[in-house]
C-alpha cells in the first residue's frame, strides 16, 4: 500500500499517487510529495514542506517548515534526467534549507544519519555527508563536497565544489573551505586556517589524553615546524602511530585539492 493507514497526512496537503509513505509518518499542512519519492517510518514533515521526484527519507527524520528535498541541481550541465537525493535516519533538518538531487544521470547525493542541519542554507549536488554532522544557518555547501562524520560547520561558512572535511573537523564561522580540512583540527579566518584542535569535539566523542597527545604532536609537525608535507606525514606515521593518525594521514594523502595548511 503506498500510504500506510497510521500516516497522519493533513487534509491540505498533496500526495501524488506514486509515493509511498510507511507507518507513523506524519504530513503537514500544505506539504507535497511527489512521485517516486519513498518516506520511511516515524519521520515528520511539518508544514509547506516539498519533497520532490527521486528522493528517499530513512527512518525517524523530522523536516521543518519551508524545506525543499530533492530540487534540480544548481548546475547548468544539469540534463533534466533521473537522478537522486538520498537521506538516512534520524536527521533533523531545520527552517528553509534546499538539498539538491544528483547532476549526472543516476547520480546521487547523499545524507548519512543523525545530523543536524539548521536553517537557511544549501547543500549542493552530488554532496556526500556522513552521520552526526552539525552544519549550522546560512552555511553553503557546494557540488561534489565530501563532509566526514562528526564534523561541525559553523554558520556562514561558504564550502567550494569539490572540497573535504574530514571527521571531527571544527570550521569556523564565515570561513570560506576552498582547500580540504583535515580531521580533527579547529580551522578559522576567512581563508581556512588551521588554528589547533577540535578539543571540544575530541572530548565529546570519547577520545582519550592519549589520543589528543598524539593528534597535537601531529598538529606541530604539519602545521607548526615548517616541514615539507610527506616528510610531516612520514614522521607521523613514525612517532604517532594510532588508529586517528593514521586515518588523518590517509586522507591527506588522498586529498586532490590539496590541505588548508597556511
Amino acid at each position: 500500500m503506498p500510504v500506510h493507514p497510521s500516516a497522519r497526512i493533513a487534509a491540505t496537503a498533496r500526495i501524488a499517487r506514486g509515493a509511498e509513505i510507511a507507518e507513523d509518518v506524519e504530513i503537514g499542512e500544505f506539504a507535497i510529495v511527489e512521485d517516486d519519492v519513498v518516506i520511511g517510518p516515524r519521520t515528520k514533515l511539518e508544514p509547506h514542506v516539498v519533497v520532490k521526484r527521486w528522493t528517499t527519507l530513512g527512518a525517524g527524520n523530522q523536516i521543518s517548515v519551508g524545506t525543499v528535498l530533492g530540487t534540480d541541481p544548481l548546475d547548468k550541465n544539469f540534463s533534466g534526467e533521473r537522478s537522486y537525493l538520498n537521506i538516512g535516519n534520524g536527521n533533523r533538518i531545520r527552517e528553509h534549507y534546499t538539498i539538491s538531487r544528483g547532476t549526472e544521470p543516476e547520480s546521487a547525493t547523499v545524507i548519512g544519519d543523525d545530523n543536524y542541519i539548521m536553517t537557511s542554507g544549501h547543500i549542493a549536488h552530488n554532496c556526500r555527508l556522513g552521520s552526526n554532522i552539525v552544519v549550522c544557518s546560512c552555511a553553503l555547501i557546494a557540488g561534489y563536497v565530501e563532509i566526514e562524520d562528526q564534523a561541525f560547520v559553523s554558520g556562514g561558512v561558504v564550502v567550494h565544489q569539490f572540497s573535504k572535511i574530514g571527521r571531527l573537523a571544527m570550521i569556523g564561522g564565515n570561513t570560506r573551505v576552498n582547500k580540504d580540512a583535515a580531521p580533527y583540527f579547529l580551522y578559522s579566518e576567512f581563508n581556512i586556517t588551521p588554528c589547533g584542535l577540535n578539543m571540544v569535539g575530541l572530548r565529546r566523542a570519547g577520545f582519550s589524553a592519549a589520543d589528543i597527545a598524539a593528534l597535537k604532536k601531529a598538529f606541530r609537525l604539519l602545521f607548526r615546524e615548517n616541514l615539507p608535507l610527506e616528510e610531516a606525514l612520514k614522521r607521523i606515521e613514525q612517532e604517532t602511530p594510532t588508529g586517528h593518525t593514521r586515518h588523518l594521514v590517509e586522507f591527506i594523502r588522498s586529498s586532490t585539492r590539496g590541505i588548508a595548511r597556511r
